[in-house]
């Protein structure tokens, strides 16, 4: 057995058992390119052990689009930017309703509201209540991701329906201050802390591509670890036009497998779910998101780039001996 391979089934091994020592995940993010296949042989190994051939499935509805107030730079919903996004207030409830309602007749396990801007006003958070309040009961678990926001409303939330809470980190703290300067990264440590308060899972990721180091990706992950959170949404950066990063591109097939081991080691048996920028940015190597650890997808459209149907998506599982998670919490 190739040597490489070895050393890192063994780290998998190690880490299915007990947390990887600093000095084992500084050799995890020093890994070249061309260890990458070596690297993911051991995060396949883990996620294998953990949730065998079942993947998990969640899609998203924006619900509210546009003029935020924050000045997250890589995002194409930001008021502080030009950029082509449409902009809406909130949308109908019996739209929001009904696209639920379709997504519990299929293979999906998780719907989540998605809502532009630092947080909801009380009118705002009453409409998403009666939204699940009437998705209640279904065959969709429901989800949300609303901001900043008060643990009073999480509770309310909660008991309309709600039983995850989304809300990314974006990127390790030693790198935040680049990338968002219109609130503190403390305050979405909060938020998350809250959220657990109120009795909800958590959602909590970021994305990747904005010019972080390896290093601080494993910054990130051992945050996320450090929160107890449920579930990892992963990102890969769309440059959009008119945003600071609309010309950056830190990004390569091989990298993004790379980030996926990396939170693979660092979070064994937390649910790592790869969303935004898929196939944008790996590419003919995006099926291979499972064998880098992956444990889910989030199929569909994202907030304001086109994604793949859940038909596509269904198809390719079954192409690689996966197939849609049992109904799950």
């Amino acid at each position: 057995m190739d040597s490489m391979r070895k050393l890192f089934l063994d780290l998998a091994e190690k880490a299915i058992h007990q947390d990887l020592s600093v000095g084992e995940l500084e050799s995890i993010a020093r890994v070249k390119d061309e260890h990458v296949f070596a690297l993911m042989a051991g995060a396949d190994l883990i996620r294998e052990h953990f949730f065998g051939r079942g993947i998990h499935l969640c899609t998203i509805c924006n619900a509210k689009s546009g003029r935020c107030s924050e000045d997250c730079h890589f995002c194409a919903q930001s008021a502080h930017f030009e950029t082509d996004v449409p902009s809406y207030p909130l949308k109908d409830s019996q739209e929001l309703i009904s696209l639920g309602q379709s997504l519990a007749e299929t293979e999906v396990h998780r719907y989540s509201l998605v809502t532009s801007g630092k947080g909801l006003s009380a009118t705002e958070i009453d409409h998403i209540c009666d939204v699940f309040n009437e998705l209640k009961g279904k065959n969709i678990h429901l989800c949300a991701s609303l901001g900043i926001i008060h643990k009073d409303d999480l509770t309310r939330l909660k008991q309309a329906g709600l039983s995850r809470y989304h809300h990314n980190l974006e990127t390790a703290e030693s790198f935040f201050p680049s990338i968002c300067t219109t609130h503190e990264y403390a305050q979405r440590i909060q938020t998350i802390k809250q959220a657990k308060e109120a009795g909800l899972s958590v959602c909590s990721g970021g994305i990747f591509g904005l010019g972080e180091s390896d290093a601080q990706v494993v910054e990130l992950a051992k945050t996320l670890k450090s929160l107890d959170v449920d579930a990892v949404p992963v990102n890969f950066l769309v440059p959009i036009p008119g945003t600071p990063l609309e010309n950056k591109s830190y990004l390569t097939p091989l990298r993004c497998l790379k980030i996926i081991s990396i939170l693979r080691y660092v979070l064994p048996d937390k649910e790592i779910i790869i969303c935004g920028g898929r196939v944008q940015n790996l590419k003919e190597l995006h099926p291979m998101v499972f064998f880098a650890g992956a444990s889910g997808i989030m199929t569909g459209n994202y907030l304001t780039t086109t994604g793949r149907t859940l038909e596509e998506d269904l198809q390719l599982l079954e192409n690689l001996g996966f197939s849609p998670r049992a109904n799950i919490g």
